[in-house]
């Protein structure tokens, strides 16, 4: 894969209090992210004229839950560098299955798996992003706390979107637990009807669009 000017590992909670509507709520809106045209531009602007993005889904932790799975590889590595490229990260994204089956909220297990994938990235890239997404507190498992700050000292960025249907307070938790590292921040949404607003705007921090970050909350805030 040709050097990119980002590597973004989304880490999806499947953990039990996502139900099947919730889980449909919440790769729509990544797929649909992925098909603004604004985002896809945005993918595309950077020197290297690309970003490489993975998704991991990732539940409780394994083996103390047997009927869990390790963190799942949802997407592998693509690139993304205009729209076709966009439209093939996106269709796939809404085929990938749930895996692992629902369990606890294993995040730090999560999180340490979206460093090993990071890790394994085939693209050079100039920049390393981690982005957590989920509903539910850390409750099993290698606590999210230290496993943020070696990503930190590898030089990446954990940046957080909590959903607060489950737990109002839950940003509080992704502020001090999840997310580090240069530029880091932490978003919320209400449910999960308003993730698809909510990912598309943290999306566009991420890949280093400002301007159409602060467009899209305009957005999401309007709803």
């Amino acid at each position: 894969m040709q050097p990119v000017d980002l590597a973004l590992c989304l880490a999806v909670d499947v953990s039990a209090s996502v139900d099947f509507d919730e889980f449909g709520l919440m790769i729509g809106g990544y797929a649909t992210a992925f098909r603004d045209p604004g985002l896809v531009a945005a993918c595309a602007a950077g020197p290297r004229g690309g970003i490489a993005v993975a998704m991991l889904f990732w539940s409780g932790t394994w083996p103390a839950m047997r009927h869990a799975a390790p963190p799942e590889l949802a997407v592998p590595w693509m690139r993304v560098d205009g729209p076709a490229a966009a439209e093939a990260l996106a269709a796939a994204i809404e085929a990938a299955p749930r895996l692992p089956q629902p369990g606890a909220t294993g995040l730090g297990e999560g999180m340490a798996a979206g460093l090993a994938l990071l890790a394994r990235c085939p693209a050079e890239a100039a920049r390393l992003v981690l982005d957590v997404s989920g509903d539910g507190r850390h409750n099993q498992g290698p606590p999210p706390g230290p496993v943020r700050d070696l990503g930190v000292a590898a030089g990446v960025t954990i940046n957080g979107l909590a959903v607060l249907n489950e737990e109002p307070d839950l940003l509080d938790h992704y502020r001090a637990e999840v997310i580090g590292g240069p530029g880091c921040f932490a978003m919320d949404c209400p449910d999960y009807a308003a993730f698809a607003a909510a990912i598309r705007a943290k999306l566009a921090r991420e890949v280093g669009a400002p301007l159409l970050a602060a467009r899209f909350d305009f957005a999401r805030e309007a709803l």
